[in-house]
């Protein structure tokens, strides 16, 4: 071999060697362009799907708490049933006592006494 032929062949290997030294050390740097690229790109997105969400947590809070609430309700009216049953015996009482009296003044001919929730009737009487 020759001179020229092993210059040749030292400088295509030292070019080759650079190149791959240049590649490498700007490497990273296109790497974190790409990155701020992505970056750009998708958090706009990002940031919307997170508002979304919590809006979305925000709705499903209130209606567990509606449901929650109905819930409750309907438990404390079940345990108001016996309540319900005493108004009921109550009522029932009052009515069976309304009839007794009703037919009792119906036998006698006596008038019920006047209520004191009723106005007054203006009956004029004179003195003879």
């Amino acid at each position: 071999m020759d001179d020229q032929e092993m210059q040749l062949k030292v400088k295509r290997v030292t070019d080759k060697f650079t190149e791959s030294m240049y590649v490498l050390a700007n490497e990273p740097s296109i790497a974190l362009y790409r990155l701020q690229e992505h970056v750009r790109r998708s958090l706009p997105e990002l940031v919307q799907h997170k508002t979304d969400m919590q809006s979305w947590e925000e709705q499903s809070q209130g209606a567990i708490y509606t449901v929650e609430y109905a819930c409750s309700a309907v438990k404390s009216m079940t345990n108001s049933s016996l309540y319900f049953k005493n108004i009921d015996g109550l009522l029932r009482q009052a009515i069976a006592m309304k009839e007794k009296i009703s037919s009792s003044q119906g036998r006698s001919g006596v008038k019920p006494a006047p209520n004191h929730n009723d106005p007054p009737t203006h009956v004029s009487s004179t003195s003879s």
